[in-house]
């Protein structure tokens, strides 16, 4: 079974082209979601959270409290390596596990879709990679159309703290367009039928590893 990432900047529309692959019968595993799931539900990871980032990383419901734990380091590079030295890995397994579940099931491929895929390491895991590419005025229109409480500057400086999308193309193994002008679902359609073709060959080709694994929020 094939693992294929898929991974594009705020505002790019990944989440519309998982969309996509999910109504053709595909497994999405979303890292993002995942994480979070994984931070309030994995007892180990919680107890090392709290150590290292105090009690209010969790509110009094046990909710992971996330507007504090981003403020907290979102302009720390330090603690923001230290976030995610411990996130990762635990997100890492649980990926595997649900992977291999897939792999049980019978599936051909599935899809990871993770914002941060080459920031975060976790290509690694992966065999082939998909970029979702937009224009940046497209993107940043995008995001304030979604999220109307967030500033043009707030977008900036999230896409600022994300790879290129110059080099996410370039680490890529196949790049899909989302400009609002070329038609999205022959591109999937394409992919999906690749994908879909035995013999589905792990390729998993090597990427030069990134500095830092900055975290999702």
């Amino acid at each position: 079974m094939l693992r294929i990432g898929i991974t594009g900047g705020i505002g790019s529309g990944k989440s519309i082209v998982s969309r996509l692959f999910h109504a053709l019968g595909v497994p999405i595993y979303d890292a993002d979601t995942r994480a979070r799931w994984v931070m309030e539900n994995d007892a180990e990871l919680r107890q090392q959270l709290t150590a290292a980032f105090g009690p209010d990383t969790y509110d009094a419901a046990g909710r992971l409290n996330r507007p504090v734990l981003a403020g907290t380091v979102f302009n720390n590079p330090a603690l923001l390596a230290q976030l995610n030295g411990l996130v990762h890995p635990h997100v890492g397994t649980d990926f595997e596990r649900w992977a291999d579940a897939q792999a049980q099931a019978g599936h051909a491929y599935v899809l990871k879709e993770a914002a941060l895929l080459f920031e975060a390491g976790s290509y690694k895991q992966l065999d082939r990679i998909i970029t979702v590419f937009a224009p940046l005025a497209v993107r940043v229109a995008r995001v304030l159309r979604r999220d109307p409480h967030r500033s043009a500057a707030d977008v900036q400086a999230i896409m600022a703290k994300q790879l290129s999308e110059e080099e996410k193309m370039a680490r890529a193994d196949y790049v899909l367009t989302n400009d609002d002008v070329q038609p999205l679902l022959p591109q999937v359609l394409a992919l999906h039928a690749a994908f879909s073709a035995p013999p589905a060959t792990p390729v998993n080709k090597e990427r030069p590893p990134l500095p830092g694994q900055p975290f999702s929020f």
